[in-house]
């Protein structure tokens, strides 16, 4: 079974011929603060990974997007067709050892285990306080559900700031893996992507694990409300960055760290460790360094998308590349350090070199 058998974990886990400057941003996108940008947009500059003369161009994702955003970027589409291969996100696959009955009969235990133990309600696992928070939001984004109050915090909170990002004018992803995709179809281009997969050989034990040591809701939960009640106009401002390409107002604005939080609530519980969840980052992380090399190795030109934190950070995909030898450099509209004295002087117009040389 290639799902998720109790929990999908997508929302969790969790590209041009030579760099040119960034298009302009077209006079119809307008500069805006926490009013959620619509219409045509160009997204963020590439970073341009190479060694020798291969090249792997990456385009920084972001959750949340603007929902009513058009995405077109010229540098995407430049590179996408010029690349032999398309490097998808790293995301977690779970694979149950289970035939067709099974997932038959598989189905009424996976979702009984959406639902807190004993059948209790959310007002008698939390307290007073944060169910009273609880029930503010609901309301304003979820209604008269009853049946969502015997869902596990978890599940509640991921049910919560999904409604509410719709509600303000968010949406997880903007298309922008769809548009990505089809224009890879186009020209032809191979997806390649980037799992790291979860063997189940008893599902149904696992998901007893599950109930039995469940992950700590509640840092999860706690931390969506805060998202929804304060985090909102941070959450547009970045997504506004995003789409008008501005890398150092993107790299200013704070994040809200809620999928931390419930990152950290299932690789720290029990049953992780069994399941083979409870090292996933770092697992994750040598699944694409692993594909992307050998990417850059056999194709002239390769296409790849990453989270833009990993991108940003000095400790992410892109920065362990660099470490490994592998010229890395950001678009010309991120205004980065200095690069390291080892770096490779000469960049192409529209680049800042940020990493080691070849």
């Amino acid at each position: 079974m290639k799902r998720g058998w109790w929990l999908s974990l997508a929302w969790l886990t969790l590209p041009l011929m030579a760099q040119t400057a960034p298009p302009p941003v077209p006079a119809s996108v307008p500069t805006l603060a926490p009013v959620v940008v619509s219409g045509v947009v160009p997204g963020p500059g590439l970073w341009k990974v190479s060694r020798g003369d291969h090249v792997l161009w990456v385009l920084g994702t972001l959750s949340p997007l603007p929902g009513r955003m058009q995405w077109e970027s010229r540098d995407v589409q430049q590179a996408l067709a010029q690349s032999k291969a398309v490097l998808l996100e790293p995301k977690i696959r779970i694979k149950a050892d289970v035939g067709f009955f099974g997932k038959l009969f598989l189905l009424p235990s996976a979702y009984g285990a959406r639902k807190n133990p004993d059948d209790k309600t959310l007002d008698q696992v939390m307290d007073a306080p944060t169910y009273a928070r609880w029930q503010v939001l609901k309301a304003k984004y979820l209604g008269s559900d009853r049946a969502i109050e015997r869902w596990r915090p978890l599940f509640a909170a991921q049910e919560l700031y999904k409604k509410a990002l719709k509600a303000n004018g968010l949406s997880a992803n903007g298309g922008v893996p769809g548009t990505v995709a089809a224009l890879a179809k186009q020209d032809g281009v191979a997806e390649m992507p980037v799992t790291y997969q979860v063997e189940i050989k008893q599902p149904r034990a696992a998901i007893k694990a599950f109930k039995a040591a469940a992950p700590s809701d509640m840092e999860c939960f706690n931390r969506t409300l805060d998202a929804i009640e304060h985090d909102l106009p941070a959450m547009t401002e970045r997504a506004n960055a995003w789409a008008t390409g501005d890398l150092a107002a993107l790299r200013a604005l704070p994040d809200s760290h809620r999928r931390d939080a419930c990152v950290n609530a299932l690789i720290r519980a029990g049953f992780a460790h069994e399941l083979g969840l409870d090292d996933v980052p770092a697992r994750l992380a040598a699944a694409w360094l692993d594909v992307a090399r050998k990417a850059l190795a056999a194709n002239p030109t390769s296409f790849a998308m990453l989270p833009m934190d990993e991108l940003l950070s000095p400790h992410g995909y892109l920065a362990q590349l660099a470490a490994q030898g592998y010229t890395v450099e950001a678009p010309s509209s991120l205004d980065d350090d200095p690069a390291p004295a080892s770096s490779t002087p000469a960049s192409p117009a529209g680049s800042t070199s940020s990493g080691t040389g070849r």
